[in-house]
């Protein structure tokens, strides 16, 4: 008998009021746990619930760092269909709204203007749909201004700084003691919400939304209390700016190297790159990040990139099973997409996702000690694939879907130009 699969359809409860002692006492103990945490509020005077809530992703302090925001306002979130495994009844609950990564799903909008409009909290959306990777920010959702236009709400952007350096992705453990830093900014009044355009709402959504965790370390000379502070920095560091050679590099404590040429680095306190055994090429981890995005974006623009190897899919079911094992399948990345096929359980299994459908893809290193995994979701299903050979290839397949889909989006615009 098939499992009951998750009710996406089903609307999600206003945030519970018995819920909100533990949120609020929740957002406390963990802002003194990561050493505290200082918020400025920029334009709030007046400010009324409900509104639209943006906020960046660095580490899921995110979470309590917009509870202790807003204090002692309500808001409903859009949560990653994954993080109701085992809790789904607090997840709902706190007013959690199911999404699946980079879907077009417009049941999740009109859950969204639900909670807004008709439950009268807000909404707090994280629109770079995954945590940041190298502690700038990612790109974001387009039709932000449009939502906001839809609802009629109050637009805030929160960004929080530090709150990356102090966990980042690649590698959670140990926390580092830095101090977080909050600005909650209305940028978009309840009276304006109504005569600006969604593309000026966007515009604002955009200009705001800049972050870069390395250099507020740096600028502010705050250092990384932690000996591991680039352990597993390769993970997004893959590419070797000497040699050029791809997933040749590794790391170790506060050291990154090459095994292809011998380059190696020293991260200081502050988060520098040094090179130990020749000139420097890049000394600010973001700039290493943006120049492999630069050469995945040639390589895609001048059709030379492809990616495959064999993966293990596995499957939610549901929030009460989790995952489930469905066997292996050939995994292909390319100009077409996301393609699997291959033999699982339930028989022959075919899978693809246009680059024109998704404009990112949800990415995790080592996913709950499983291995690297990349999460390709449909309205009806989320899939966890994991590569079995390719070594270190995320962060390269992340900046590839979204080259991939700018370059089918530019190709779109000149078609409808030259129809015109």
């Amino acid at each position: 008998m098939a499992q009951r699969s998750f009710d996406t359809k089903r609307k999600p409860s206003k945030p519970k009021p018995y819920l909100m002692p533990i949120e609020w006492g929740g957002s406390t103990v963990f802002s003194k746990i990561a050493g505290g945490s200082k918020i400025e509020k920029v334009n709030c005077e007046g400010l009324k619930s409900p509104f639209l809530i943006l906020c960046n992703h660095g580490s899921f302090i995110d979470f309590p760092l917009v509870v202790k925001a807003i204090f002692p306002l309500r808001t409903s979130w859009v949560i990653s269909i994954e993080e109701f495994i085992g809790r789904e009844w607090l997840m709902r609950g706190v007013g959690g709204i199911y999404k699946r990564k980079f879907t077009a799903d417009m049941t999740v909008v009109r859950h969204i203007l639900n909670a807004l409009t008709r439950q009268k909290v807000c909404c707090t959306i994280y629109p770079e749909a995954r945590f940041s990777l190298a502690g700038i920010n990612e790109q974001i959702d387009g039709a932000l201004g449009k939502l906001a236009k839809k609802a009629k709400v109050p637009v805030c952007v929160f960004i929080a700084k530090g709150n990356f350096i102090r966990s980042p992705q690649w590698n959670k453990r140990p926390y580092r003691q830095v101090p977080i830093e909050g600005r909650f900014e209305q940028i978009v009044t309840r009276e304006e919400v109504m005569t600006l355009s969604a593309e000026e709402i966007q515009r604002r959504i955009e200009e705001k939304f800049v972050y870069d965790d390395y250099a507020y370390i740096r600028d502010r000379h705050i250092p990384m209390k932690c000996k591991q502070r680039a352990q597993n920095i390769h993970k997004i560091l893959y590419q070797c700016p000497v040699c050029g050679k791809e997933f040749a590099t590794d790391s170790k404590e506060s050291s990154i190297w090459c095994s292809e040429c011998g380059a190696i680095w020293e991260m200081d306190d502050y988060g520098v790159l040094h090179r130990k055994n020749g000139p420097d090429v890049f000394t600010h981890v973001p700039d290493w990040y943006r120049w492999e995005r630069e050469n995945v974006r040639k390589e895609v623009e001048e059709g030379r990139y492809r990616f495959e190897d064999t993966a293990r899919l596995e499957r939610i079911v549901n929030g009460k099973i989790g995952f489930e094992t469905l066997g292996n399948v050939e995994l292909i990345h390319d100009e077409n997409g996301f393609t699997m096929s291959g033999e699982i359980l339930d028989g022959r299994f075919s899978f693809n996702r246009s680059v024109a459908s998704m404009r990112s893809v949800h990415i995790e290193y080592d996913f709950k000690g499983r291995g690297d995994a990349i999460d390709l979701a449909t309205l009806d299903d989320t899939y966890f694939v994991f590569p079995l050979t390719a070594r270190n290839v995320l962060t390269k397949l992340h900046f590839a879907t979204e080259e991939l889909h700018k370059l089918e989006e530019k190709k779109r615009r000149e078609l409808l130009g030259a129809e015109k």
